[in-house]
């Protein structure tokens, strides 16, 4: 007699008590077990809530364009390199929007308004898009593979910056998840310039399209270099960075990178209100989000 076997879908079930979720990564070893969660002496809780949106969300939105190149990419290879990035994204994401819903940024939104700690998923699925804090480079479109890459490039390089400063943070979780991204985060960068020496310095087709896509991605730095008024009460508390202090580091790796692969480098383009921070965004995030959420608002009590 053959007895009861356990598929992995009841394995995912029973490891929350049989309370499924619709969360990534759900189910797997907390990676921040034993760092101290308490919100440091001196900061605004809800200040330091959006700010771990601002970062979460840039790594939520990202992976999700990544992630639509999951059967579309040049090479088999590369379509797996593509899509661990993704993942690694959406796990900063998790951890991020969970230390944003843990201190109560959002018990005042719209859409969570009945949440006294909305966790991850109810931050990535359930909130409009004026309620997101991404920037304008990781929600544009992602063009071909040549203006991806050098998307990727900018945003890694950036991001790899400040997570490399904000190991220094005064909030042990903002710390502890920094630690942890910045090795993921160099190899993003890594991996990114490498094609774009590949395609610049490669055929005159490949030098062409990623050329353009350099000159289509250029023009979203501007808003990445000015702080939000929380940002700069966090930058004070010892908790964030400036994100005026990365501008050179930045420059330089992009200029290295670029004249390397035999690019034109663009004027650096004049700083900007950071829109996207401030909750102003363009309908490519509208669109993004209706394929992220849609399932999720069709079924919320769904469970797997």
């Amino acid at each position: 007699m053959v007895g009861h076997q356990e598929t992995v879908y009841d394995a995912l079930d029973h490891a929350h008590g049989g309370e499924g979720h619709w969360a990534f990564g759900t189910g797997f070893d907390e990676p921040l077990a034993g760092v101290d969660t308490t919100v440091p002496d001196g900061v605004d809780a809800t200040d330091l809530g959006s700010y771990c949106l601002m970062l979460g969300d840039d790594a939520l939105v990202l992976a999700q364009r990544l992630t639509q190149w999951v059967t579309a990419a040049p090479e088999l290879e590369e379509e797996v390199a593509v899509a661990n990035t993704a993942l690694d994204l959406l796990g900063q994401a998790r951890l991020l929007l969970a230390r944003a819903g843990s201190v109560g940024v959002l018990g005042r939104s719209r859409t969570l308004a009945t949440e006294s700690v909305p966790d991850e998923d109810a931050l990535a699925y359930f909130r409009d898009p004026d309620e997101f804090r991404s920037t304008g480079l990781v929600e544009a479109d992602n063009g071909d593979f040549g203006q991806t890459m050098a998307r990727l490039l900018v945003a890694a390089t950036v991001r790899l910056a400040v997570f490399a400063r904000l190991r220094e943070s005064r909030d042990p979780v903002l710390a502890a998840i920094a630690a942890k991204g910045v090795h993921e985060l160099a190899y993003h960068r890594d991996h990114a310039a490498r094609w774009v020496l590949r395609l610049g310095d490669g055929t005159p087709e490949s030098h062409r399209r990623v050329q353009a896509g350099v000159d289509a991605v250029w023009p979203h730095l501007a808003e990445l270099f000015t702080a939000t008024d929380v940002e700069r009460r966090l930058v004070a508390a010892g908790v964030a960075v400036d994100p005026a202090d990365v501008r050179d580091e930045v420059r330089e790796v992009l200029t290295t990178v670029l004249d390397r692969a035999t690019l034109r480098v663009r004027e650096w383009p004049a700083d900007t209100p950071p829109r996207g921070r401030l909750g102003e965004h363009g309908p490519e995030l509208t669109e993004l989000l209706g394929t992220l959420q849609g399932l999720a608002r069709q079924h919320p009590a769904a469970t797997w």
